[in-house]
């Protein structure tokens, strides 16, 4: 089968970000899938352009075997503020699109575009119209909901046109993938969506990435750290704002007097401020350190002695999965969860972790509390988060899983 992946944040080697798709092409070619990815050159995570691509508009690349990828131009304007990322989204729209068809422009059997941003519907949506390829729309997130709800999008005209193009792309999809239960009750109950045209295949724990692992000394990374004698939480992601890490920051103080030490990896619009917040008030409790790429990632996670993520006290993050949870099952790290709603669903139902409520630095050192102080617990909800995922979430079986749900569509 002949695929086109339409992803903007598609990661080149050793770049930090979410790597769903750099997994999935892989698997995918394994079974028997040519696949052209079209994506952009900035990553998403730093906001930068990788130095091979720069003076570039188009490069073309071998991932791996049957995968190609075409990096189009993205304007570096990422990270700067909301309209620079809706500029860095709609040059990758008019970059994406001339790309196909002056680089690529072949015949394939369906279309993948995956989102968010939204926008790379447009891309999906011309090819489909002119080559007459079907289209598959990847729910990574509900936007513009999202966005508005969190106050990051309020510019009436820019709702409208959203909503219009969400509309249009879903009506000319002939699946829809989500990646929570909770997008699919959503597409059904607000949408009016037929439930036959949804498929559900969630973000996954790569199992397979741990036998690089083996004979790695989390001690040695540790000292080498600095985190020697300290009970490490690690945060991974984005620092936007979203994300809300001030709670964070707040639950560091209320642990200044324990042996709590707070990692937060990755990057954003709102990093700088954060750092400054957390200078302000004198912490030593509390490090930020520059995104890393996934194996490297790794390497963090296994050294810690628990991860967390946390969003903003928002009714719309009850849909949403973090990314960063399934690697710290795999790790086999107990979590606090600061997300309410399918979040809070998966660590209580896998009793990995502890809930602490969005926004609530009290509950959350309350918690984190509760983990120094019992290290059997500590080590059992790892167990218990590594198993679950193995069963429920091992990215292997959803990729055939999601590849025999396309054929099945398609009647392959």
């Amino acid at each position: 089968m002949r695929v086109l992946i339409i992803y903007q944040y598609f990661l080149s080697d050793d770049e930090p970000g979410h790597t769903r798709w750099n997994e999935m092409t892989k698997l995918w070619s394994d079974f028997d899938c040519e696949i052209t990815v079209l994506c952009g050159m900035v990553n998403y995570s730093t906001g930068e352009k990788n130095k091979k691509f720069k003076n570039n508009y188009f490069v073309k690349e071998r991932y791996c075997e049957n995968v190609d990828v075409l990096r189009c131009h993205v304007s570096k304007s990422y990270n700067k503020n909301f309209l620079g990322r809706l500029w860095a989204y709609f040059s990758f729209v008019v970059f994406g699109t001339f790309g196909f068809f002056y680089k690529v422009n072949k015949q394939y059997d369906v279309i993948v575009a995956s989102s968010p941003p939204l926008f790379v519907g447009i891309i999906g949506l011309i090819i489909k119209k002119i080559k007459r390829i079907p289209l598959i729309f990847e729910i990574r997130d509900l936007w513009p909901e999202s966005a508005i709800e969190t106050g990051v999008v309020k510019n009436k005209q820019i709702i409208s046109l959203s909503y219009w193009l969400e509309k249009k792309i879903y009506r000319n999809s002939i699946l829809l993938n989500v990646l929570t239960p909770a997008f699919k009750e959503y597409l059904i109950n607000k949408k009016n969506i037929l439930e036959d045209d949804i498929i559900y295949i969630p973000n996954a724990a790569n199992f397979g990435i741990m036998k690089q692992y083996l004979n790695f000394n989390s001690d040695e990374f540790r000292i080498k750290q600095g985190w020697n004698g300290k009970f490490v939480i690690i945060y991974v992601g984005a620092h936007g704002k979203a994300n809300h890490l001030e709670q964070l920051i707040d639950a560091a103080v209320l642990l200044k007097n324990t042996n709590v030490h707070i990692v937060l990896i990755g990057d954003g619009m709102k990093k700088d401020s954060l750092i400054r917040y957390s200078r302000d008030l004198r912490l030593s409790n509390i490090e930020f350190l520059n995104p890393v790429s996934k194996n490297d990632i790794m390497k963090y996670i296994l050294s810690s002695d628990a991860g967390t993520s946390v969003l903003q006290k928002n009714d719309v993050f009850k849909t949403v999965y973090s990314n960063k949870t399934f690697d710290y099952m795999v790790c086999k790290k107990p979590m606090l969860i600061g997300i309410d709603g399918v979040s809070r669903d998966l660590v209580e139902t896998s009793k990995s972790g502890f809930y602490t409520r969005p926004e609530d630095p009290h509950d959350f050192a309350k918690n984190a509390l509760k983990l120094i102080n019992d290290k059997k617990l500590c080590t059992t909800m790892g167990i218990n988060g590594y198993n679950y995922a193995k069963n429920f979430f091992d990215r292997e079986k959803l990729s055939k899983n999601y590849l025999k749900l396309v054929k099945n569509k398609l009647k392959i």
